[in-house]
């Protein structure tokens, strides 16, 4: 059902409006009769006649006409009795101001889900309860209790917090950021950001979505719902709660390492979502997003008037791996005519201390002509001549009248007030300021980084040949023998259906067939305990490797036993598997985590027992593409250890990328795995393969 309605009805209905200004039902019907809306409005209170010299009905019931949207701000208790007028009275929207729900208890809990079951058997869709309420500039409606209309623009943001909503709101108007809409969505019983983001990416008055978050209700949904956002328009978003304190405890190298920060991050990466760490860098990545041109290209030039900022901006813009343009010839030849001796004339640009308006002015047409300039960084610092107001002027007219490539500028005006005047120019012409040149880089990097997603080709997962029904059969076992984590020789198993290689091993009871065994795989040997109860084999002595001889192999299996039955007694014991010993490898691994909102995340780094101690991984959220494995692999730090450091051959990275797929399709084709860890995942020399040296996995209930 469309949610227009929140946003441009032709009538509001405030049910609680109140005649006392201490009230939110008087500062809400106040701002929305006098904050500019043009639609009819109707007070509702049993007590009073007559609000701000309007007629005030006892009842949504004798409104004499059709009402497009109502705002709630009556106590909790009768909102229930209220939605049964709402629905005889045909209206499709509410906005529900009112608390005194979930987030005061069980008792509020439950009656926010007897409000949304009622909604939902109307055909109301709500907003809220427990939240601010709706703005849309476009249409002059402020139905919230924040006393002013935020200027307009093509800015459109939600939040989860009203507290927090009233602040950003606050600041927008400060730094002149024109808002198209805002939405408060308090508790979420019905609609939520997945509603709104769908939404608003359809809205052609809205050019950059914005968020703050603190959690989602429907993972798959939000990722499937902000990668097609994504490619139409910027999503920038800031999520709180990124800490793992509450994290439920998990025995999986990976479940450990993971945690819903790392889901997040994953999620957002793969649906194109632009993560902001603060509401300042919010509004910063928005400013810049809703008002420059992209560019198409990474490579900046720096115009400045003082050396100091200038080598702080190279310095970030390295940091970020951008590059500084490599001006032309003609550009360095043009620029040597105008600007004096002293002047820098390569990039950064220095144009001096004493540049007036005409300096910087020429300079930047002239930047902007050389076809090497991505985007163009312009720093001031005021001096005793320097002429802000009137640079500020000139930049925005050379932006409008002679920027033909289209390249975006932004600038850094560093100072107070002797630079005010014209940061406030700067912020009413669309041409984004900042304090400093760090925060100014980073918004251009978002910039970059943004082009590259809306440009990326689409990316689809790659589905291998498998034995679902032999995966069928195993984790059916396991359940009726009342276990959920698979033996080692099941878990085997599973790579086997999708085709991932793994030693050759087989499992003995004794020593006689351990030396049977040996003889038929040939040494060198890898020696494990085979235990249902044994879950990092290590600790309890329950792996040895580089088994050389039959000597090294009776010493081996009886030293095994004896350690496990010191450490574990109670451990049940299923033998000792005998296993090809895989060398000159790199050890990786690759584990599965089943994160509550997203589904299965999985991960990739380098393995053995460095896993837990460098945490040098990366993370994606299954299904993944090849491009996702790609840069999974790439994003890890030792990187460079697989391409082959040092004079050392590269390791088979088309291999890793193989198995990373294929993990991918067993977890989404068996959502019941709940834990699964690849460790090690031997990588041989390039051409040669990748071998799962040990496997583990965890099904659900």
């Amino acid at each position: 059902m469309s949610i227009e309605s929140f946003f441009c009805p032709s009538s509001v209905a405030v049910i609680g409006a109140s005649r006392n200004k201490e009230k939110v039902g008087y500062t809400v019907l106040d701002s929305i009769i006098n904050g500019g809306y043009k639609g009819k409005v109707f007070p509702i209170n049993p007590k009073t006649d007559e609000i701000f010299n309007r007629k005030c009905y006892k009842s949504i019931l004798e409104v004499p006409q059709d009402i497009d949207l109502v705002i709630i701000v009556i106590p909790s208790k009768f909102v229930l009795q209220l939605l049964d007028q709402c629905a005889k009275k045909n209206v499709k929207t509410a906005v529900i101001i009112t608390a005194g729900f979930k987030e005061t208890g069980p008792e509020g809990a439950v009656l926010e889900t007897k409000v949304a079951e009622k909604a939902r058997e109307y055909g109301i869709r709500v907003i809220g309860p427990n939240c601010l309420g709706v703005i849309d500039t476009n249409c002059m409606l402020n139905a919230t209790f924040f006393p002013t209309l935020p200027d307009r623009g093509s800015v459109s943001f939600i939040s989860q917090s009203g507290a927090l909503g009233t602040a950003a709101l606050d600041k927008a108007k400060f730094v002149g950021l024109g808002i198209s809409k805002f939405v408060s969505m308090g508790n979420k019983a019905d609609v939520s950001e997945n509603d709104l983001i769908q939404y608003m990416t359809d809205d052609d008055r809205c050019k950059v979505i914005t968020a703050y978050l603190e959690g989602v209700k429907n993972g798959r949904k939000f990722m499937d719902i902000c990668q097609k956002a994504s490619k139409k328009k910027p999503v920038v978003i800031v999520k709180s709660g990124n800490t793992n304190a509450g994290a439920r405890a998990v025995s999986s190298h990976t479940g450990t390492l993971a945690g819903s920060a790392k889901a997040y991050d994953a999620a957002f990466k793969q649906s194109g979502i632009i993560r902001a760490a603060t509401i300042n860098d919010l509004f910063n990545y928005a400013n810049t997003l809703a008002n420059q041109p992209l560019p198409k290209g990474k490579k900046v030039a720096i115009i400045t008037n003082a050396g100091g900022p200038g080598i702080m901006a190279t310095d970030a813009f390295e940091e970020n791996d951008i590059s500084l343009a490599k001006l032309e010839k003609s550009t360095i030849e043009k620029l040597k005519k105008i600007l004096p001796a002293a002047a820098n004339f390569y990039n950064p640009v220095d144009v001096l201390g004493d540049a007036l308006t005409d300096r910087y002015k020429s300079t930047l047409e002239i930047v902007l002509d050389d076809k090497n300039v991505d985007a163009v960084l312009i720093l001031l610092t005021p001096q005793s001549m320097t002429e802000s107001y009137e640079t500020a002027e000139a930049i925005v007219e050379v932006f409008r009248d002679n920027n033909t490539r289209k390249v975006p500028i932004v600038t850094c005006f560093m100072g107070g007030l002797a630079v005010k005047e014209a940061i406030d120019y700067l912020n009413r012409n669309q041409i984004p300021n900042f304090e400093v040149p760090e925060e100014a880089v980073k918004s251009i990097k978002v910039m970059m980084d943004y082009y590259d997603w809306v440009t990326k080709e689409a990316t689809h997962s790659q589905k291998f040949a498998a034995d679902v029904d032999k995966v069928k059969k195993i984790f059916e076992k396991c359940r009726n023998e009342g276990r959920l984590e698979l033996g080692e020789m099941e878990a085997r198993g599973i790579l086997e259906a999708y085709n991932v290689m793994i030693p050759k091993a087989v499992v003995a009871n004794d020593i006689a067939k351990a030396k049977e065994i040996a003889k038929e795989i040939g040494y060198p040997l890898v020696l494990k305990i085979v235990s249902p109860d044994i879950l990092h084999k290590t600790d309890v002595g329950g792996i040895k490797v580089g088994i050389n001889n039959e000597k090294e192999l009776e010493d081996g299996f009886e030293d095994m036993l004896c350690n496990v039955k010191k450490y574990m007694p109670d451990a049940d014991i299923k033998g000792i598997s005998i296993q090809e010993m895989i060398e000159s490898k790199k050890e990786t691994i690759i584990g599965v985590s089943k994160d509550t909102q997203f589904g299965p995340m999985i991960m990739f780094g380098l393995g053995g027992i460095y896993v837990e101690v460098l945490k040098d991984v990366s993370f994606r959220i299954a299904p993944i593409s090849r491009e996702d494995a790609e840069e999974m692999i790439g994003e890890i730090k030792a990187i460079n250890l697989l391409k082959g450091a040092r004079g050392e051959k590269p390791s088979d990275i088309n291999s890793i990328i193989e198995v990373l797929l294929k993990v991918s399709q067993l977890v989404t084709d068996f959502p019941e795995i709940t834990e699964m860890d690849i460790n090690p995942l031997f990588v041989k020399e390039e051409g040669k393969g990748a071998i799962a040296g040990d496997v583990r996995v965890v099904i659900g209930q």
